[in-house]
C-alpha cells in the first residue's frame, strides 16, 4: 500500500539562522522565521532590533553573512536585488519613498517598468492597483508631494504591487500615519494576502500587526526572542513590555502554563 501522507508545502519564504549588517558592523545575529502563501508574518521589536537590516537583507539589499534565505524552495543567498525582484519578491521601505515630483500614475509606472514590459501595457496594470486604492484612482493625475501621508504610503504599496509580487515585504508602514489610516492600510493588507499573497510586515504598531497577523516573530538586538502563531498571544501587555526591552518573555505571552519553580 502506498503512503497516503502528504508533506506539508514548503514556505514561500524561509530564512534560516541568518546573519547580516553593514560592513563589520553586525546588526542580526541570528534570524529564523517564514512566510507561507497567502499568510503574514509580522516581525516586531523596538528600534534598533534589527527588523529593517532583516528585510534588506532578504530584498538583496544587505549581503548575508551567515544562515541562508530561501524562496519557493531554492537559495537565494546570494541573488542581486534585481533577480530577487524578477522572481516575485517585492519590497516597500519605510518613509514613504516615492518620487514626490511626479504623478500618482507616474510612480506607479515606475514600480511596472521592473515587469520588462512595455509602457503600452503598463495602464492594464494600474486598473488592478485603482481597485485596491480607490483613492489613488481618483487622484491619477496629481503630483504626489500634494497628497497626504496616507495616499503616499499607498503610492508606495501600488509602486511594488505593479511588479506583481507573490511576496511583499513592509518596513513600518505605519510610520506617521493617523489611526484610521493605519487601519485602513492593514485591511488592504488582509485582502492582499486572502488572494494569497505571502506577506512579511515590519511594524512599530504592536496591536494592529497582531490583529492581522497569521504568525508573529519578536527580535531583540539581532536575534528571534518570540516566535509564535499570532492567535497564541493573549497577553499583549506582556508581550508589549518585552517588544520595547523592559521585561524578559515568558510562557505568558502564549498563554501556555509555566512550570513549577
Amino acid at each position: 500500500m502506498s503512503d497516503q501522507s502528504q508533506s506539508p508545502a514548503a514556505p514561500l519564504l524561509d530564512v534560516k539562522n541568518l546573519a547580516t549588517g553593514y560592513g563589520d558592523i553586525r546588526a542580526v545575529w541570528d534570524v529564523s522565521l517564514s512566510v507561507n502563501t497567502g499568510e503574514l508574518t509580522a516581525v516586531l521589536g523596538r528600534n534598533g532590533a534589527g527588523k529593517t537590516t532583516l528585510l534588506r537583507a532578504i530584498a538583496g539589499l544587505n549581503k548575508v553573512g551567515k544562515g541562508s534565505i530561501s524562496y519557493r524552495g531554492d537559495d537565494i543567498s546570494s541573488l542581486p536585488a534585481h533577480r530577487r525582484v524578477g522572481l516575485g519578491m517585492g519590497l516597500v521601505q519605510d518613509g514613504k519613498r516615492v518620487f514626490r515630483r511626479l504623478t500618482v500614475q507616474e510612480n506607479l509606472f515606475l514600480g511596472g517598468y521592473t515587469l520588462g514590459i512595455g509602457r503600452r501595457k503598463l495602464p492594464d496594470k494600474l486598473v488592478r492597483i485603482y481597485d485596491i486604492f480607490p483613492a489613488l484612482g481618483e487622484r491619477q493625475k496629481v503630483v504626489v508631494g500634494q497628497l497626504s501621508g496616507g495616499q503616499q504610503q499607498m503610492v508606495a504599496i501600488g509602486q511594488a504591487l505593479m511588479a506583481e509580487p507573490s511576496l511583499l515585504m513592509l518596513d513600518e508602514p505605519s510610520g506617521g500615519l493617523a489611526p484610521s489610516i493605519v487601519d485602513e492600510v492593514m485591511a488592504i493588507l488582509v485582502t492582499l494576502k486572502k488572494a494569497g499573497m505571502g506577506i512579511l510586515l515590519v511594524e512599530q504598531q504592536v496591536e494592529a500587526a497582531i490583529d492581522v497577523a497569521d504568525h508573529v516573530v519578536v527580535l531583540d538586538i539581532g536575534r528571534v526572542i518570540l516566535d509564535a502563531p499570532a492567535s497564541e498571544l493573549v497577553d499583549l501587555d506582556v508581550l508589549k513590555e518585552a517588544y520595547f526591552g523592559s521585561a524578559k518573555l515568558d510562557d505568558d505571552v502564549t498563554g501556555e502554563a509555566k512550570a513549577p519553580e
